[in-house]
């Protein structure tokens, strides 16, 4: 979640509190124009996961997003791995057993999703929702084209069909390569 603390009606920082309050545990990062170090302190003892000021580079909001994501999938560096295949996440580069394979940004997307949540059933509609638009037509078989393509470039059987579930990647983020 990207939060910003001057929203229209209730302050972000009272939205912020509520929600980890009820026990929403989903990362959120503060984007703001309050740059003080003690509305920086105040945001992130409030229960921000990383706080970031405006002005702002853009390339600097998405590393911290993606060094969000990894730190709740539970990873600390920027590399993925699981059996041959290696995700690096600061770079989008993906190789398996060290050789490079290009991928296009919406195979890249979807092994990324399915690396970061590795061990777990991630289901058709999930994949969709994160790859595609909210009006994208949810009963397409563009997932299974895309794991299609995307399981011939890997060529290792990484990732696995639970029918009737959605896919898994069987092997702990992180695991061994």
């Amino acid at each position: 979640m990207v939060l910003d603390l001057g929203l229209p009606g209730m302050d972000g920082l009272s939205v912020l509190k509520r929600w980890r309050a009820n026990g929403r545990r989903f990362p959120i990062l503060v984007l703001t124009a309050r740059g003080t170090w003690g509305e920086r302190v105040e945001g992130i003892d409030a229960g921000a996961d990383d706080y970031l000021a405006k002005p702002f580079r853009m390339e600097e909001l998405l590393a911290r997003l993606r060094a969000i994501v990894r730190r709740s999938a539970g990873q600390s560096c920027s590399m993925l791995a699981a059996g041959p295949v290696a995700l690096d996440t600061r770079q989008m580069r993906v190789t398996v057993n060290g050789v490079p394979v290009a991928l296009s940004p919406q195979e890249y997307r979807l092994l990324s999703y399915l690396m970061h949540h590795a061990g777990r059933v991630v289901s058709q509609l999930e994949l969709t929702e994160h790859l595609y638009a909210q009006d994208f037509e949810r009963d397409s078989d563009a997932i299974e084209v895309l794991v299609g393509r995307l399981r011939r470039k890997l060529g290792v059987e990484l990732i696995e069909t639970r029918r009737g579930f959605g896919y898994i990647i069987d092997v702990p983020a992180g695991g061994p390569a």
